[in-house]
């Protein structure tokens, strides 16, 4: 039988002791140290290349602004030559035209996409008529459609309009916007309505008992219940409008009409005369309204994206 022993107060290890003691420390760290790599360091490691692939394309884009040279090969060398000349030029251009025409539109799709959508969303959540599975089903396949199927009818349908009210034909920022708001219903519609389908209809019961009528209860006890996914849809459609290229070169052909998209474009269609430079400039002080928005509307985002997704 193998005894115990415990060494008395005061006893001297010996010497064989001693360095197996500190033969075994290292082991038990080196365990350790895999441990914590397994565990949690892969993370870090991982967080380390996300942010490296995420920021170094808007060095380089920062970098090629600040080029005088208005090639992406001279920017090669990150930083190897800082002036804000190309910054300097975009008010000898029409860029400063071709935002607010951007922001125009922008702004404006973005309240209609929140107005419609949220309409929309409160009838399917809280009212039951007939067509209304069908409606919803129709919502969702249409947007499996590829975009392009609808450039020729939108073309032609614009031609047609422009002939009886110019206003909203081709080539006017307001026949954009309507072309925008045709497809404001489909996922703003049933992103609002699952966060709808969250706020209590005891809400909507009450109210009624007290003598409210729909409208009432619609824009002083729902809306503002409802805030965070209509600052998530007026985000998204802010952005999708600001950055949307297609559609806006197929309608707008003035230059003083076209949004920074399509007016950007230009300064680099040309392989022989593209000036990277000043698109990288406009393009990084484009970007400011897009950044400034989603700092603006933070507090809401995530509330707004993941409260009608899961139903408990």
């Amino acid at each position: 039988m193998s005894e115990n022993r415990v060494m008395p107060e005061g006893t001297v290890r010996t010497r064989t002791e001693t360095e197996s003691l500190i033969a075994v420390d290292p082991s038990r760290r080196a365990v350790r140290r895999r441990r914590w790599f397994v565990d949690v360091g892969w993370k870090y490691l991982f967080a380390l290349v996300v942010i490296f692939y995420a920021i170094f394309p808007l060095l380089y884009a920062l970098s090629a602004s600040l080029n005088p040279r208005g090639s992406l090969s001279a920017a090669t060398a990150l930083f190897s030559e800082l002036t804000l000349d190309n910054y300097l030029a975009l008010g000898e251009t029409r860029y400063w035209t071709w935002m607010v025409n951007s922001l125009t539109i922008s702004v404006a799709v973005a309240i209609g996409s929140v107005l419609m959508g949220a309409a929309a969303a409160y009838a399917f959540s809280r009212f039951r008529f007939t067509g209304r599975r069908v409606s919803l089903s129709a919502l969702l396949i249409i947007q499996m459609f590829p975009q392009a199927l609808a450039f020729i009818a939108i073309f032609l349908m614009l031609l047609a309009i422009g002939e009886v009210v110019p206003a909203l034909g081709l080539n006017t920022k307001l026949g954009l916007i309507c072309v925008y708001f045709g497809g404001a219903l489909g996922a703003n519609t049933f992103l609002m309505y699952g966060f709808f389908n969250t706020v209590p209809v005891s809400i909507d019961e009450s109210a009624k008992i007290d003598g409210a009528t729909h409208a009432q209860i619609y824009w002083r006890l729902i809306f503002p219940l409802v805030v965070p996914v209509l600052a998530v849809v007026a985000m998204l459609s802010f952005v999708a409008t600001f950055n949307e290229f297609v559609i806006a070169r197929l309608v707008l052909s003035s230059q003083d009409e076209w949004t920074l998209a399509v007016g950007m474009y230009g300064w680099v269609s040309d392989l022989l005369q593209s000036n990277w430079g000043l698109f990288t400039a406009g393009a990084i002080v484009g970007a400011i309204p897009i950044v400034a928005l989603v700092i603006a509307l933070q507090r809401w985002i995530v509330g707004g994206l993941t409260s009608g997704a899961v139903k408990g």
